[in-house]
């Protein structure tokens, strides 16, 4: 099976001053380097991006890569990012190429920030949203929460669950952008509104950096490699405007495709020891729990408020900080945080005995998960 022989990450700010190239070529280099191979030996790279971005190509030629066998930029968000790996993983199988490269770098705090009402507004399906006041990703999944509080009896203190926890996780990451102070359920119930019920401490960083990765055919230099043992991505009907038409919009995009994803693994949702979740918000956090089996449909709330999602709990979540705590790099610094699991590189935040981890990205109706085992 293809395996994950590599991780470079740049510093993630909020001010980066420098090219999303510049970003990106520092990502890949250092994910070349930890995987004991050389920009020659590179035949495939690939991306996936919903704002600010810079294009395989050109990364290419500022590595010095060899003669390229594949590459794709994908036009989507986080829905995109395991199905981008899981894409690299099948190329590599196939034997068209050794290894390839997948990397993600923005500005995401000094550029164009994803968050922002008028970035997402001003185009496609989201014209028809956007006078209404209903278009950034926060008024997307507040109405999700709404619904999931009404029918379920969800409160805020249960989600604060989730940031707090993740928080505490990111003290122990020396990588983590919100690494420096402790969370209090207090503050954060305190702190201010984006769009009811979510306040600030519920909506993940916005911030500048890049993650890249190398997925090989085979195992390479010193670390240990880790198997990309399933994928799968997985829509709803009418999943391209968010809920408009969604059967029940507390319903995630895993129950499309968890059968796929645990079934090509030969495991369950109990076998899991990290769930390295699309955090973008606690509440996506809480009903991807659900939707991908660690409890019940509606029973997110309580088992996050009981300790279930500790490091030492029934399935850690999120051990470096995740996007609320760590930082936002579409996604994939997730990635990489499950490889370092894995490999048991990750000092005081170590999970004991991890070797299965579960990776998500998604975009509310639709997305993609994989499976990462140790060895």
């Amino acid at each position: 099976m293809p395996v994950i022989t590599g991780v470079g990450r740049t510093d993630y700010t909020r001010k980066s001053g420098r090219s999303i190239l510049e970003l990106a070529s520092e990502a890949a280099l250092s994910a070349l380097a930890d995987a004991g191979l050389t920009p020659e030996d590179v035949g495939g790279i690939v991306t996936f991006h919903d704002n600010d971005t810079v294009h395989p190509y050109e990364v290419a030629s500022a590595l010095g890569t060899g003669p390229l066998a594949w590459s794709q930029s994908i036009v989507g968000g986080g829905s995109e990012m395991c199905a981008a790996i899981g894409a690299a993983a099948d190329v590599v199988a196939s034997g068209r190429t050794d290894h390839v490269i997948i990397y993600r770098a923005l500005n995401g705090a000094s550029g164009k920030r994803m968050g922002s009402f008028g970035a997402s507004a001003v185009d496609d399906y989201r014209q028809f949203m956007a006078p209404y006041g209903y278009a950034s990703p926060v008024q997307v999944a507040a109405m999700a929460a709404q619904r999931h509080m009404a029918t379920y009896g969800t409160t805020r203190e249960q989600l604060g669950a989730i940031a707090v926890t993740q928080r505490e996780n990111a003290l122990l990451n020396p990588r983590a952008f919100m690494k420096d102070k402790p969370l209090t359920l207090d503050a954060y119930l305190a702190s201010r509104p984006i769009s009811e019920p979510l306040h600030l401490l519920d909506c993940c960083l916005e911030n500048d950096g890049a993650v890249a990765i190398i997925v090989s055919r085979e195992p390479t230099g010193t670390q240990p490699a880790v198997t990309i043992s399933s994928w799968a991505y997985g829509a709803g009907p009418h999943s391209l405007v968010p809920y408009e038409k969604y059967p029940d919009i507390t319903a995630m995009f895993p129950i499309y495709l968890r059968d796929e994803l645990y079934g090509r693994a030969g495991i369950g949702a109990a076998d899991i020891d990290v769930a390295c979740i699309y955090d973008a918000f606690t509440y996506s956090a809480l009903s991807q729990l659900e939707d991908f089996g660690f409890c019940e449909k509606g029973e997110g709330g309580p088992f996050v408020a009981s300790g279930a999602i500790a490091r030492d709990g029934q399935v850690a979540l999120n051990p470096g900080g995740g996007l609320l705590s760590e930082g936002y790099i579409h996604g994939m610094n997730n990635v990489a945080e499950a490889v370092d699991q894995l490999r048991g590189i990750t000092g005081e935040r170590q999970v004991v005995d991890a070797e299965i981890a579960l990776v998500s990205g998604y975009s509310f109706t639709r997305g993609s998960a994989m499976i990462l085992t140790k060895g």
